[in-house]
């Protein structure tokens, strides 16, 4: 069952249908996986993970967007 918890996006409470992973995480708040780095907990996350990585409630992220040009 999937009830909507709470985890902490950029300092920011933000509902989320919990479990879920960082790509489902991404796409819920309309952001493209492939453009953005991810910190997960003080760790690191890969992009190849996003999938693989289960987020729960109290969970931290920090979402960094890439900007290309310059």
């Amino acid at each position: 069952m999937t009830n909507s918890k709470t985890v902490i996006a950029n300092g920011q409470p933000v509902a989320a249908r919990l479990p879920c992973s960082v790509e489902e995480f991404l796409i819920a708040q309309k952001l493209r996986p492939r453009s953005v780095v991810v910190e997960h907990n003080g760790e690191a996350v890969a992009p190849s993970e996003f999938s693989r990585r289960l987020l729960n409630a109290g969970d931290r992220l920090e979402i960094v967007k890439i900007v290309a040009g310059g």
